[in-house]
């Protein structure tokens, strides 16, 4: 009896002795609290050897490895290459960009990837893919993530700030030449010819020693200049009379270009059809024709031109003609109203976007310049008509558009004044440099 108790003793004392080294190999006594114990006293983690819980930090270790592992791939995109090719070329899985395509509508914009920009891939160690990254411009990425076995397509857009700028200059050959000296871009020059182009004909009346002064934005994405914004105030001193323009935006958000007085700068027809063009012959009812070579009255103006070169619609309208007409070769009619039409003549082509009974909205593109019917050289004959009556297009008076409305004067005065001023102070510091 007494044997047994001691055995059934030694016996007890033995299994404590064992389970308290097992928990101290599992677990300092000086970090033990309630939580720890519910877990280590589970049955099947008493029985793991001790080696079983650095698995599991093996096991996230290997998952952060594989993270930082990552295969970093940045493709240029070449000519006549698609993301299909692309996909081909760097050995990925062809059922990934199915799945990125079809994800939902922002992934289509991976299908208009461009030539010279850049695709960045990531890869596991495996080639599988992990991320795809378009950028597709200065202020657009486009990012496909991999989720389990789907991929998130999100298209992430950068933040602009706009900043004031300022340029002035003295013509010396052309707006266009002149403006960039000035160091103007090119959307700007084009946006200071079409304010103005209802008032100053860009091909015939601009002078040497005309002047320009314009107040415009500089779009910037972080320090990185990304591109240029709206003129928002502009003067042009043509043959000794100043111009001047300011941008204004009512509280409904339609903004449109007037005088300092409120005027509005836009009018119901343009002067000049072809941006920057040459006169060639201007409205002369007793001119010798070029190919018939005999008197023959020439109503309209001659605008010698490139073949191909844009010929904008001078006013809203309606198309009511489109075909051949005899000497005028290719023509297009176009109806403002009850009492102006336009006529344009010996072009190239006809825009595919119009036909005879579209209407077209002033600046609208509907053909392009060329020789067809009776021309000497590749040039637009323009014909402005009232009450079917030829008018010279270069003096014939033109209807303005409605001013600022009175309702809104106080407000347009204390929005544009200070662009003006601006202005002013541009020009002004320029001419204090020149003298």
């Amino acid at each position: 009896m007494k044997n047994r108790i001691y055995k059934s003793l030694f016996l007890g004392i033995s299994s404590a002795v064992v389970a308290s080294a097992s928990y101290a190999l599992i677990a300092p006594e000086n970090k033990v609290n309630s939580a720890d114990i519910d877990v280590f006293t589970d049955s099947a983690m008493l029985i793991a050897p001790p080696h079983s819980f650095s698995g599991q930090f093996n096991y996230a270790s290997e998952e952060k490895i594989e993270a930082t592992e990552l295969k970093s791939i940045e493709h240029v995109i070449q000519s006549g290459e698609s993301l299909s090719s692309i996909f081909s070329k760097l050995n990925l899985n062809k059922s990934d960009l199915h799945q990125i395509l079809q994800t939902k509508e922002a992934a289509q914009q991976f299908a208009e990837i461009t030539t010279g920009k850049k695709l960045k891939l990531k890869t596991t160690r495996d080639g599988d893919l992990k991320q795809i990254t378009y950028q597709k411009n200065a202020l657009e990425t486009i990012t496909a993530t991999r989720e389990n076995d789907t991929f998130n397509v999100i298209v992430s857009n950068k933040q602009i700030e706009k900043h004031i700028s300022s340029t002035s200059g003295t013509i010396r050959s052309s707006l266009f030449m002149d403006g960039k000296e000035a160091g103007l871009p090119d959307k700007i020059i084009m946006q200071l010819s079409d304010i103005f182009a209802w008032d100053i004909d860009f091909a015939l009346d601009i002078k040497e020693n005309d002047r320009f002064a314009v107040l415009y934005e500089k779009l910037y994405v972080g320090e990185q200049e990304v591109g240029t914004g709206n003129i928002l105030a502009a003067e042009f001193v043509n043959q000794g009379k100043t111009y001047k323009a300011v941008r204004y935006q009512d509280k409904h958000g339609r903004a449109n270009y007037y005088t300092p007085e409120g005027l509005g700068m836009r009018k119901a027809f343009i002067r000049t059809p072809v941006d920057f063009a040459r006169i060639s012959s201007p409205f002369n009812l007793k001119r010798k024709h070029p190919v018939l070579n005999r008197i023959r009255a020439h109503k309209g103006v001659d605008y010698a031109a490139k073949t191909g070169t844009p010929i904008k619609c001078t006013g809203d309208g309606k198309i009511i003609f489109q075909g051949r007409q005899n000497g005028y070769g290719r023509v297009i009619i176009v109806q403002h109203g009850k009492h102006y039409s336009t006529l344009y003549a010996h072009l190239s082509a006809f825009s595919k976007r119009y036909k005879k009974g579209s209407v077209v909205m002033q600046g609208t593109t509907i053909g392009y310049v060329g020789q067809s019917g009776l021309a000497s050289g590749p040039h637009l004959h323009y014909e402005f008509r009232v009450n079917g009556q030829h008018r010279d297009p270069l003096t014939v008076a033109l209807p303005n558009s409605a001013p600022v409305n009175q309702s809104l004067m106080a407000d347009f005065k204390a929005t544009t004044q200070p662009l003006l001023a601006q202005l002013d102070q541009a020009r002004a510091t320029t001419l204090l440099a020149q003298n």
